[in-house]
């Protein structure tokens, strides 16, 4: 199984990368699926460190890669949900951080999850019933997942709530430092940086 890839990314569509493993064009070009916030922050050129899912078909090797090792164990544990594939565990990975899903699923919250392209409210409810046990309180049985702070959830509702993409308010929240704390501080500085 590949678990780490190591190259430059040589290309990249919207929802992947080609991975050059020999550098400088001088080795093979692998295609990675990887979550958009990944394939738009990579530039063509640029050395890259990936944590990998090889997905094996009769049909098809389907590679997928993370920059963060918890993103890759959030994946596999979507991947354990029945009628979950790859495709929708991306996707989710795509909207979503690894610590918003893990919030998400601690607090028993599958709205926030169905508004995922391709997850629809059945689906949501099925994921947290099935992995609300595996991440309750933040003591995550998945090694690297960081529990959300609760101010956190409250901000992406909030940005959600004036507008803002799930994406973009995941985003912004990610970007804000951990010593701001509470939830109009937060949101605060959140919309601050919509506004730069």
């Amino acid at each position: 199984m590949i678990r780490l890839l190591r190259g430059v990314v040589a290309g990249r569509g919207k929802d992947f990368l080609i991975v050059d493993v020999g550098g400088a064009g001088g080795g093979v070009g692998l295609k990675v699926s990887a979550p958009e916030p990944t394939v738009m922050k990579l530039l063509v050129d640029q050395r890259v460190l990936l944590h990998t899912y090889l997905q094996v078909r009769e049909d098809a090797l389907t590679l997928f890669g993370f920059e963060r090792e918890d993103e890759l164990a959030m994946f596999e544990l979507l991947l354990t949900v029945s009628g979950v594939g790859p495709k929708v565990a991306l996707s989710a990975l795509s909207v979503l951080s690894p610590e918003a899903l893990q919030n998400a699923l601690a607090s028993e919250e599958p709205a926030l999850i169905a508004r995922v392209p391709g997850i629809g409210k059945r689906t949501a409810e099925k994921i947290v019933l099935e992995l609300k046990d595996k991440v309750r309180g933040g003591t995550s049985s998945v090694p690297g997942l960081v529990h959300m702070v609760d101010a956190d959830a409250e901000v992406v509702d909030a940005l959600i709530g004036l507008g803002y993409s799930v994406m973009e308010s995941q985003r912004a929240v990610q970007g804000l430092p951990r010593d701001v704390v509470g939830v109009e501080d937060r949101l605060r500085l959140a919309l601050s940086r919509f506004a730069s």
